[in-house]
């Protein structure tokens, strides 16, 4: 992708409200963001994120009003399909030996991504992430996955900006009692076709579902913590491939074409096609009755055993344009005005990586008074987690999925 920017008259802004400096303790003057501030105002950021969802686009947008309000930052929205139409482009341009001038410079990413980009090395190297003054907010004590993506050590080479967990939603006017488990679920297909699929992999969510059922039926969980290189795949997976054997013939449109993506779904579940949907976002159909894209009588649910879990995060390329920029957007998207409004399900209802008590008594309360949907769980609901695997496991599954089910293999 080409980038133009125009260099725009645009002032540095001096009113001291509009800057916010919050030291870390052990932060230094010469810390990345420090130094950021110095260079980063008035710059245009290009945030390379997924343009599915119109709530998510929508705050975005807003979250650019709001650097440009602070900052004079121009942020634009690349919206991309797929995480990898991104990566592969800085990989690209890595390849051409092109270090700087690049056309990405903050990317929204979760572990696959952030394993591909630090194997590569096509991340910024210095741990700009752990000197963002919104960090000391965190607790990675108590949320370890703050500095360990999917089992590997973030090492401050991207920013946490939201929790999601895997859940399930069925309309009760249609269905009173889910099925709650692999096995459980693997019946209910069979006793009801046609009215259950997921989508298409290599999609985020269809792969994550297949993760959930692969880690379910395991008899040690554990081995997907391991690099699947030192590990037997094919008797690992084994049970994954006999369950989706076995229910396939049975799905939405015999098993012969899937949803594209959990929006695809969310229609399908309201147009009465199928009658469980799933999303890897907690809010996420209580946003979709707020749109009248479901009714108002869908619920979601958690299988018995816990739903795959995890943190999604921002990273800057080693060649971005404008790293210093990128930085000081990150550390806003980070900051307790951006989480508190994020964690709204009227606007987006993802939930926040800060910890609550570590902030102030207004946030504390701004956090504590959010509505929750009327489809969305409690924390207490959402308590039951299952750890992400390592991220060597997804091209396992996806090769192995892609050879035997899609259409055409």
């Amino acid at each position: 992708m080409n980038r133009f920017i125009t260099a725009a008259a645009v002032g540095l802004v001096a009113v001291a409200g509009f800057i916010y400096i919050s030291l870390k303790p052990d932060q230094t003057a010469n810390s990345a963001y420090d130094v950021a501030l110095g260079s980063g105002q008035g710059k245009t950021v290009y945030f390379n994120a997924w343009g599915g969802s119109p709530a998510i686009n929508d705050y975005i947008a807003w979250a650019g009003q709001r650097l440009k309000d602070y900052h004079g930052i121009t942020l634009v929205h690349v919206k991309l399909t797929d995480t990898g139409e991104a990566v592969g482009r800085i990989l690209a341009e890595k390849t051409a030996n092109r270090t700087s001038d690049g056309s990405v410079d903050l990317i929204w990413v979760n572990g696959e991504n952030f394993a591909s980009m630090k194997r590569n090395g096509l991340l910024r190297d210095d741990a700009w992430a752990f000197d963002l003054p919104s960090w000391k907010y965190t607790d990675a004590k108590a949320l370890p996955a703050l500095v360990m993506d999917f089992g590997n050590p973030t090492d401050g080479l991207e920013s946490p900006w939201g929790r999601a967990q895997l859940v399930f939603a069925h309309d009760q006017a249609v269905l009173a009692t889910p099925p709650k488990d692999a096995e459980s679920l693997r019946q209910w297909i069979k006793d009801n076709p046609g009215r259950f699929t997921y989508p298409q992999v290599p999609d985020f969510t269809g792969t994550a579902f297949l993760k959930q059922i692969m880690i379910e039926l395991a008899d040690d969980p554990s081995v997907f913590s391991q690099d699947a290189a030192t590990v037997d795949t094919a008797a690992a997976t084994a049970p994954l491939w006999s369950w989706l054997d076995d229910v396939t013939p049975h799905l939405w449109q015999g098993g012969n074409n899937y949803p594209k993506n959990y929006t695809n779904m969310s229609q399908l579940l309201g147009d009465g096609e199928i009658m469980i949907a799933m999303a890897y976002n907690p809010a996420q159909f209580s946003n979709d009755i707020k749109e009248g894209v479901l009714p108002n009588t869908v619920r979601s649910y958690i299988h018995n055993g816990g739903t795959l879990a995890n943190i999604h995060y921002v990273a800057i390329p080693f060649n971005a344009s404008e790293a210093a920029a990128a930085i000081i957007t990150a550390d806003f998207l980070l900051s307790p005005e951006a989480q508190i409004r994020k964690a709204n399900p009227d606007v987006w209802g993802d939930p926040t990586v800060l910890s609550i008590s570590k902030l102030e008594a207004k946030d504390q309360d701004a956090f504590n008074s959010l509505p929750r949907g009327i489809a969305t769980l409690s924390e207490d609901d959402l308590s039951a987690s299952l750890a992400e695997p390592h991220p060597s496991w997804v091209a396992v599954l996806e090769k192995g999925w892609q050879d035997r089910y899609l259409a055409g293999n």
